[in-house]
């Protein structure tokens, strides 16, 4: 940094403290004798004192960044050339003992405080700027240090411009960094990173893969934790589905929490005599059919006594259960729906771009296939548009209104809608925005979702949610006037596979490729093949059975004939083309 911006960085925060002394007056009520509300006026001082201090706290995070990695870097031009690697070290030992006793901290602390300040300084002037400007907080600075760790360069600088950069070419265009909590940004920093990983994510998950393992770890009072590094289609698939068996256990006469009866399911099912060996049928099996390359376990049933559902456990019979007592016989396996969004070039196996998975994000395309391919009924699949990256819908068998539009919530927000909340949407409940005794429809763009907390919170506060959109979940005002907008996706275009995009050359489409939609002038007037015309549907059949605010109606034509491309192998490169030119049928802007 330049000794001039270092005095900027100061003046700035000089200004900041004597506007946080102001409001520091007008909270204690000595400002404005003649406000007409004088108790609210000190109350609005309290949170606007709130907001400035943790802007404040963001530039003294910048200004110990630098001093920190100031004194690194001048020690060490300081200190004697090292005569070998072991002198090197201990000067290294010295500078971290420094920084720890300066600020009274443990040497490990400082030594990755010390790391992180000269990665910021060093390779991330963006994460910088944003902390001298308060606009984000040290959390999040941590979390850009984190998720660009492994990457070199380029891919750190790409990520850091996404998201701090409104100029660079693919800049977020949602929530801003700062807006997020810290953990919803590293959320989505490490989806970005998946995606754009120079090394594929195949590779990635083949490692990753290779250390799977279950750990044990003894805890105060008589408590251990156990943890399990898995595939992440199993752990969700784990994880939804305990939650929904101990959702059908939870009752008036049950005094257990959701978390106390996740606890409970598992130890149960794990503890439960035969999990592992079954009928005495199964323990006679050849033992190699029973071991899967991938890590399946064979001879564990799904279970399932309910009905496929959207996720919820609203169709289980309630089970009565004692306080610290579950039967395994008697507690019902409801399936999770997990969301899966595929991009059609990755499910037909033409590319191998990230699909993604509902409460986690970018998996490998060969894990979606897989899951796809072999009909899991706890996951359920989403096409995504091949031009913008938008969802096309849920599918076909979902057209009756209540599910089709609960599963596109789902989908849309991701998580409970309320700002910072990261209850995933599968435990979450879908509420009207504009109740329906005031005249609210029952329309996506009326419904949100909440976890029960902020359920109660809505109904029971002044805290109102925003307009929300098909893409969009809604924003939120709370009780004093401040505004808080939504965080959603930043859907990203598909890649397209080399063949279609050489075929898209040669016949010279080249503004398909850089303007999707194509307007009129460009779509090829060539009729399409006996093959397309007998599979595709006239243009209304989908859309005539959806309700108007139905998020399908605009989809449904080309998710339609998307679906249809699986069971088309005949299907040429040529076809294709001509179906995605099309435009969609009275297609709405997004």
């Amino acid at each position: 940094m330049e000794s001039g911006e270092g005095v900027d960085s100061v003046d700035a925060m000089v200004a900041a403290m004597a506007a946080l002394a102001v409001l520091v007056e007008r909270s204690e009520g000595g400002s404005d004798a003649t406000s007409s509300n004088p108790l609210r006026d000190q109350a609005d001082a309290c949170l606007d004192g709130l907001e400035l201090t943790a802007r404040l706290d963001a530039m003294l995070a910048a200004r110990k960044v630098h001093f920190a990695a100031g004194y690194a870097a001048k020690s060490a031009a300081l200190a004697p050339p090292a005569q070998s690697p072991g002198q090197h070290t201990a000067q290294e030992m010295g500078v971290v003992a420094e920084v720890a006793c300066a600020m009274t901290v443990s040497e490990g602390t400082a030594s990755a405080f010390l790391a992180q300040s000269c990665e910021l300084t060093t390779n991330l002037p963006l994460t910088v700027e944003a902390l001298e400007k308060g606009s984000m907080s040290w959390q999040h600075a941590r979390a850009m240090v984190d998720e660009t760790a492994s990457l070199n360069h380029e891919g750190a600088a790409a990520l850091e411009a996404h998201f701090l950069d409104p100029n660079a070419p693919d800049a977020a265009r949602r929530c801003p960094a700062g807006d997020m909590v810290p953990s919803r940004f590293r959320a989505k920093a490490r989806a970005w990173r998946e995606r754009h990983h120079p090394e594929s994510i195949e590779k990635r998950h083949a490692r990753g893969f290779l250390d799977r393992r279950l750990e044990y770890a003894p805890d105060r009072d008589g408590m251990a934790w156990l943890s399990a590094y898995l595939p992440a289609d199993q752990a969700a698939g784990i994880w939804n589905r305990t939650t929904a068996a101990a959702r059908a256990l939870q009752g008036p006469a049950e005094d257990r929490t959701l978390p106390q009866l996740r606890a409970d399911v598992v130890a149960k099912l794990l503890l439960s005599a035969g999990f592992m060996l079954g009928s005495t049928a199964d323990r006679t099996t050849d033992a190699a059919a029973n071991k899967s390359n991938d890590g399946t376990i064979t001879g564990f049933s799904d279970g399932t006594t309910a009905s496929a559902n959207d996720g919820g456990a609203s169709n289980v019979p309630a089970v009565d259960a004692t306080a610290g007592n579950v039967d395994a016989g008697r507690v019902p396996y409801p399936t999770a729906q997990v969301l899966v969004t595929v991009p059609i070039f990755s499910l037909m196996g033409l590319t191998d771009e990230p699909a993604d998975l509902d409460g986690y994000g970018p998996i490998p395309a060969s894990m979606a296939r897989k899951l796809v391919a072999d009909g899991a009924s706890s996951f359920r699949r989403v096409l995504i548009d091949p031009r913008d990256g938008a969802p096309l819908g849920i599918g076909r068998e979902n057209y009756r209104i209540p599910a089709a539009m609960r599963q596109w919530l789902r989908m849309r927000d991701g998580r409970c809608s309320f700002p910072g909340c990261n209850n995933q949407s599968l435990d979450n409940d879908a509420d009207h925005i504009l109740a329906w005794a005031d005249g609210g429809t029952t329309g996506i763009t009326n419904l949100e979702s909440l976890c029960r907390k902020h359920h109660r919170l809505k109904h029971t506060t002044a805290w109102t949610p925003t307009g929300a959109g098909i893409h969009k979940p809604p924003g939120w005002t709370s009780p004093t006037g401040r505004d808080y907008p939504s965080e959603h996706h930043d859907w990203e275009p598909p890649q397209w596979p080399t063949q279609i995009l050489e075929e898209l050359r040669c016949k010279g489409h080249g503004a398909v490729l850089s303007n999707w939609p194509p307007g009129d002038d460009e779509l090829e007037d060539r009729p399409p093949t006996d093959t397309l015309s007998e599979v595709l549907p006239p243009e209304d059949t989908p859309r005539a059975e959806l309700a108007p605010d139905d998020p399908s109606r605009e989809c449904a034509w080309l998710r339609h004939a998307l679906e249809e491309l699986e069971r088309l192998p005949q299907l040429s490169v040529t076809d294709f083309l001509w179906l995605v030119e099309q435009p969609f049928p009275r297609r709405s802007a997004r």
